[in-house]
């Protein structure tokens, strides 16, 4: 076993083992497990098994493709791969299995130890039918993705997160089919590299560079409309964890990320932005939940989804109305722009007035008995039954022997008196206010 794995092993070695018919030995419906095709007598193909369409190969410690007529007998009607997590060092192995599944529209390497390995001249047509590749975590290079892309003419997906990526080299061919880069967990902080995707990728549509902190958006308005014309999605996440950074003797944890309200107004400028993803960056740490989402929403006012909700039409009217208050202390020579153009629309809005909605706990009433009244505070949150034993007291009658009734001093005596029957029901539930009165009388035999 330990030799096998030392070894490796093949894509044929793999698919026999695991789709063979001892594993699956009955037919399980269309598309579900495996079947063994009939083939006439005698045919090389006789007793073969026909996999899925969708084949998933991912930890199996595949290292090459094995017979390439093999592999073209197994998998010539498979059209997503999944080889993830495999041991494949070699661009060769791989393109001698594409080679041999002429229908594959999706690939999946991630997690193979691609770092520093290259295609032979003409070996990357074999990828030319694909459509999603994902390369996630294998340190390709780029002068190997463009290898890759420049041979895949209708590429539409592309993963490159976790390969490491400081820098992006540019392509001197565009592929101009992409519509969503996801290039999360990379190490792009400078901008100057993030707008080399633009000039490669026009027809991207989502761009997701989570978890690379982006530092800024150091571009002119008419270049980021030229640069991403199609973008209707971005995600600029970054994880909430700090960097930490050793200067002398001392540790100090840093956020890492776009700091400036002038980078969020920049993303107005991709004429056809609609979704964007910001959480996690230095400029929103001191904001509260509110005042975060609040101010983003008055600051993009084309974005329809943020962080994954959808803006309504009255929830950007209130984060507008929000953003005018929240400067009204701010110097003038310090309002931001947004500031002037919202108050050209909604004018100077006064601060709103400190309501507090917080319920009653306790108020001051008069007890009524007979000829005799006397103040009482009531706690609100006590029942009628606590309030008899409060009044027994005052008036020398234990709680079975006396009535109570509540009037309403707002209303005067235009309402008879409401009896407060239910030893179970709390105070609060009667609306009691201050000034209001209660009226106590003794029961009749």
């Amino acid at each position: 076993m330990e030799s096998e794995e030392t070894e490796g092993r093949t894509l044929v070695q793999v698919i026999s083992e695991k789709y063979s018919p001892e594993n699956f030995p009955y037919c399980r419906g269309p598309g579900v497990g495996v079947v063994i095709r009939s083939s006439p007598q005698g045919s090389p193909v006789k007793d073969r098994l026909n996999l899925p369409s969708i084949l998933v190969l991912d930890g199996c410690g595949i290292t090459e493709a094995g017979d390439e007529e093999e592999v073209a007998t197994f998998c010539a009607h498979v059209v997503e791969l999944d080889l993830s997590h495999n041991q494949l060092k070699d661009w060769g192995e791989i393109s001698k299995i594409l080679c041999n599944i002429p229908n594959l529209d999706f690939l999946n390497l991630s997690m193979n130890p691609l770092r520093g390995s290259s295609l032979e001249p003409g070996a990357a047509e074999a990828f030319s039918g694909l459509r999603r590749l994902v390369l996630n975590n294998t340190h390709v290079t780029w002068d190997m993705v463009h290898a890759l892309t420049r041979e895949i003419p209708e590429l539409e997906e592309l993963f490159l997160c976790l390969n490491e990526y400081e820098s992006v080299s540019v392509s001197s061919t565009m592929c101009p089919s992409l519509r969503l880069l996801h290039i999360t967990d990379n190490q792009l902080q400078d901008w100057a590299e993030v707008r080399k995707l633009g000039l490669m990728y026009p027809g991207l549509v989502s761009l997701i560079l989570a978890n690379n902190s982006l530092s800024c958006i150091h571009e002119p308005e008419d270049s980021l409309q030229r640069l991403f014309p199609n973008l209707c999605s971005i995600n600029l996440h970054n994880s909430d964890e700090p960097k930490s950074n050793v200067f002398g003797t001392t540790w100090v944890l840093c956020y890492l990320g776009l700091s400036r309200w002038e980078d969020i107004e920049k993303l107005n400028f991709f004429p056809k932005l609609q979704e964007v993803r910001l959480m996690g960056i230095p400029l929103l740490q001191p904001y509260n939940d509110q005042e975060r989402r609040c101010l983003m929403v008055a600051h993009l006012p084309h974005v329809t989804v943020l962080n994954g909700s959808v803006v309504t039409d009255g929830e950007r009217e209130d984060a507008e109305r929000f953003f005018i208050r929240y400067h009204l202390d701010c110097p003038e020579d310090e309002l931001p722009q947004r500031y002037h153009t919202l108050v050209a629309r909604y004018g100077r809005l006064a601060p709103l007035a400190e309501v507090d909605l917080r319920p009653l706990c306790h108020v001051q009433v008069e007890v009524r008995f007979g000829d005799q009244t006397e103040p009482l505070e009531l706690r609100l949150d006590q029942t009628v039954a606590d309030l008899k034993k409060q009044l027994r007291a005052m008036v020398q009658l234990p709680p079975n022997k006396i009535r109570v009734y509540y009037i309403d001093r707002q209303l005067g005596y235009a309402l008879e008196p409401q009896e407060m029957k239910y030893g179970a029901r709390a105070l609060h539930s009667y609306s009691i206010r201050d000034g209001d009165e209660i009226l106590v009388v003794p029961k009749t035999q």
